[in-house]
């Protein structure tokens, strides 16, 4: 029990907190609002913690005995989110209203979660640090799944819900404009540590 406790609190600290996931939901929330946004959400709470349960289960096995196709599936997800970075900046509110601009669907959103740098340093900390050789694995990595499906849907939540209220404050084109740049431009910033790791790889191996 004290165990699962710990996981709790990890999963809120690292669910709640600023990353692609946070920052794509609540842009969501201010140029769609939250009904639009909603399958979006539902793929982020389940597709993550589904994603927890695979890498518990031994899918990171595989990475474990190809790193290549590990770092390739980082440089594409590095790609994607430079992609997804201009999306948000260049969205235009004209063209959302027009119906030209969409949010994510569930299986876009769940999708996402495996080129997404820090859900994977979530899920392969989280397995690493709370499964035990001693102990039932299954049980441990189901107990994981559960604590990151518990914390989702309020810490993602709080994101969309605080997105769809500067939805109202930003209601001027302009100020919401500003705003898409600005979430693009924390996106980037996002982008960084994956950026670091791959660069600390790929230098490892050519010396």
């Amino acid at each position: 029990m004290d165990i699962f406790i710990a996981v709790l609190f990890f999963a809120f600290s690292t669910t709640v907190t600023p990353g692609p996931n946070n920052i794509m939901i609540m842009s969501s929330g201010v140029n769609y609002g939250v009904r639009a946004s909603l399958p979006h959400f539902l793929g982020i709470c389940l597709g993550f913690p589904f994603m927890v349960l695979l890498v518990g289960l031994g899918f990171g096995v595989i990475f474990d005995r190809f790193p290549n196709l590990h770092q390739l599936i980082k440089v594409v997800g590095v790609v994607y989110l430079f992609w997804l970075a201009w999306h948000i900046a260049s969205a235009e509110p004209k063209a959302i209203e027009r119906g030209e601009k969409k949010p994510f669907s569930f299986w876009q959103a769940v999708l996402f979660q495996w080129v997404n740098g820090k859900a994977w340093m979530m899920a392969s900390g989280a397995v690493a640090t709370y499964t035990t050789v001693t102990g039932n694995q299954y049980f441990e990595v189901l107990a994981i799944t559960l604590a990151f499906l518990l914390m989702a849907f309020p810490c993602v939540g709080v994101w969309l819900v605080f997105g769809s209220l500067l939805r109202k404050v930003l209601s001027k084109p302009l100020l919401q404009r500003i705003f898409n740049i600005t979430m693009g431009l924390i996106l980037v910033a996002s982008i960084v540590p994956v950026l670091q790791e791959l660069w600390y790889f790929y230098t490892a191996r050519s010396w």
